[in-house]
């Protein structure tokens, strides 16, 4: 199923991993205590700009800064749409 979205310049759009729900000792995380995951995979990227190209191709795994991009929701799934310069690597 492709989106219906295609981001314009240097921006991209991610869709987050999901939160881990248990701790390696086994503990179970609660919902209101989940940090959000810095951790996601590159479903569209823009053109870049004339100076810089973009970098990350779509099916990429990146991380990113906690607070980076802006969050919205489409078609049910939630994802980010950040500028590429916001991405720390690529893994």
């Amino acid at each position: 199923m492709a989106l219906n979205i295609k981001p314009l310049a240097d921006r991209v759009l991610i869709e987050p991993a999901a939160a881990e729900t248990k701790t390696a000792s086994g503990i179970i995380i609660p919902d209101n205590a989940k940090e959000k995951p810095q951790k996601g995979t590159v479903v569209a990227a823009g053109k870049g700009t004339k100076d810089e190209p973009i970098t990350v191709q779509v099916g990429d795994t990146v991380l990113y800064g906690k607070y980076a991009g802006t969050e919205l929701k489409l078609e049910g799934k939630d994802y980010l749409i950040m500028r590429e310069s916001d991405i720390l690597a690529i893994i």
